[in-house]
């Protein structure tokens, strides 16, 4: 879709894309190595001169079962997988990270990412180390929001989450027992494209299910935390003790008092 758009895109995976375009440069990357994902951007922003926005997109089907017992060959009892937390949250942070570090440098400060959350992001959903990676995104969204204001950088986050998506990651003749309960990946990519172009998005999720869309974090969530909490909220406390901590840097005689409010 972005093609159409006449859009220079730089794909990073351990696969190559399905399709080749003129528009479309493919650099093989592990995802959970960052000197692989150091060079990805460095080759797109040699490309391109810039880097506009930033898909982080990796993930894998749940690894661990933290109710089964794995023992080595000396019987002593194994850790359980990571590299479920390690692609689908470590990897999209880091991905996020690099992306800030070419928008925050260019000439022309911004652009917009987007982050690959789930519907399992705010369920219960019993594959245990998918659902703390999805979740961890969420949250990850949720805490740079504050920090992009107050460093008042034209940088948008946004989340998609989709819901059962004909991806690979579930064998399909599984998810076809579905039924119409499973959408296409062009849904997904839709929400995608919608976060990037529309630029009055920020801080939003977007669910995606059956080809069906809402925006559910300020729309849903958001707004139920806030009937629960108040309008001040833990971050209005964070945010009035970090102020006050720069006044008595800034004036270490001066004797700071207040209350929180």
């Amino acid at each position: 879709m972005l093609l159409d758009l006449g859009a220079y895109v730089a794909n990073g995976d351990i696969n190559p894309p399905p399709i080749e375009h003129e528009r479309l440069a493919f650099v093989k990357t592990d995802v959970t190595q960052w000197a692989e994902l150091r060079e990805l951007f460095k080759h797109a922003n040699k490309l391109h001169g810039r880097i506009d926005h930033v898909f982080a997109n990796a993930g894998i089907a749940g690894r661990a079962n933290y109710l089964e017992d794995r023992f080595d060959d000396h019987g002593e009892l194994l850790e359980p997988s990571a590299l479920t937390l390690d692609i689908n949250l470590k990897a999209v942070i880091n991905t996020c990270y690099i992306g800030l570090h070419y928008m925050r440098k260019q000439t022309r400060v911004g652009g917009s990412i987007v982050l690959t959350a789930s519907g399992s992001s705010f369920q219960r959903f019993r594959v245990a180390d998918y659902t703390t990676a999805k979740h961890g995104v969420l949250g990850f969204m949720r805490g740079m929001i504050p920090n992009l204001q107050a460093a008042e950088l034209p940088i948008r986050i946004n989340a998609l989450a989709p819901s059962w998506t004909l991806t690979g990651l579930v064998p399909e003749a599984m998810v076809n027992a579905f039924g119409d309960a499973v959408q296409t990946p062009d849904v997904v990519a839709r929400s995608a494209a919608v976060l990037m172009a529309d630029k009055s998005r920020q801080g939003q999720m977007i669910y995606s299910v059956t080809g069906r869309f809402f925006e559910i974090e300020e729309g849903m969530l958001l707004k139920t935390t806030k009937e629960i909490v108040g309008e001040v909220g833990d971050d209005k406390i964070v945010q009035h003790l970090l102020e006050m901590q720069s006044r008595a840097q800034h004036n270490p005689e001066e004797e700071i008092t207040g209350n929180v409010v």
